[in-house]
């Protein structure tokens, strides 16, 4: 006999007929067995006692692609965390430049309106910074 007959004979373990299982679910959900033949599939797959019995279910399925491996969320830089006071700091110039110039078009200081976005601004960094999960 040859390596595939004596294979055939064997019998299966219940985590063998569970993964030809999932391999039947994973063919209804790509649309290529209907639910009658998936129940009437799965049904012979947990009946199944040897491997000729059990590969039968799946002879005419194609093999399961495998997925990448999934994706690893970035960790966050310092480099992220300076670029966002970058971006405060050079909003600040721009409200410290249109307050400066109001100030001197009105002759007199005016009240220092830009603390206020700024500081809203630099709270939400802070607090982003405070929530994150150390990685």
């Amino acid at each position: 006999m040859t390596s595939d007959a004596d294979r055939s004979r064997l019998r299966v373990s219940d985590a063998e007929r569970s993964a030809t299982a999932e391999r039947l679910r994973v063919a209804v959900d790509e649309g290529r067995l209907d639910l009658t033949e998936y129940d009437s599939r799965l049904r012979s797959a947990y009946a199944a006692r040897t491997y000729g019995e059990l590969d039968s279910v799946t002879a005419d399925l194609p093999a399961v692609r495998e997925a990448g491996p999934p994706a690893v969320p970035k960790k966050e830089s310092r480099h992220t965390w300076q670029s966002e006071w970058r971006d405060w700091l050079g909003g600040a110039v721009i409200m410290l430049a249109i307050w400066g110039t109001t100030s001197l078009v009105n002759g007199d200081l005016i009240a220092f309106w830009p603390a206020i976005p700024l500081g809203i601004w630099a709270a939400v960094i802070v607090a982003g910074a405070l929530g994150r999960k150390p990685k």
